[in-house]
């Protein structure tokens, strides 16, 4: 008897594997740039510092399930670098704007930490056009196989030529 197992086919696809690789790079460096803010500017944050931790903490899990091609929290991905887009945009004037005298100074520059803010900006769109590319390649499409069934090419049911 015919032993079956299960394919994925598009996830050998070399596109695929790019995207995916491309997203845990977005994913890993948006974590990275907003633990950088958080602990730059953790006297000045003001409340942010729990969203801040759980942003870091929810991107590197989903740059987790990605590695194990979960296609699932893609679509998370993209809202939340949505939303970290917008938070940034809001965000970084006001670092710029305390790099004058007479205000508290954080651990890095607010200049620095301005500068680390913007970065997550197109970075969190990189982040959404490559999460949502990746939803679009069927991650998750699976195919049965037997051992009878590698002796075809796949192209409507004809056998292999050598």
């Amino acid at each position: 008897m015919a032993e079956t197992r299960l394919e994925h086919p598009n996830r050998d696809k070399a596109e695929s594997k790019a995207t995916r690789a491309a997203v845990v790079l977005l994913l890993v460096t948006s974590a990275v740039l907003v633990g950088a803010v958080t602990l730059g500017g953790f006297s000045e944050l003001q409340g942010m510092i729990p969203l801040a931790i759980f942003y870091f903490l929810v991107y590197l899990v989903v740059a987790f399930f990605v590695l194990r091609w979960n296609r699932g929290v893609l679509p998370v991905a993209a809202a939340g670098a949505i939303l970290l887009a917008v938070f940034a945009a809001v965000a970084a004037p006001a670092w710029f704007a305390r790099d004058k005298t007479g205000f508290d100074t954080p651990a890095l520059e607010p200049s620095i930490l301005g500068l680390l803010t913007v970065i997550l900006i197109p970075v969190s769109v990189l982040l959404i056009a490559f999460a949502l590319r990746g939803f679009q390649q069927n991650w998750n499409v699976e195919v049965e196989v037997t051992d009878e069934d590698d002796d075809y090419d796949g192209y409507e049911g004809s056998p292999q030529t050598a």
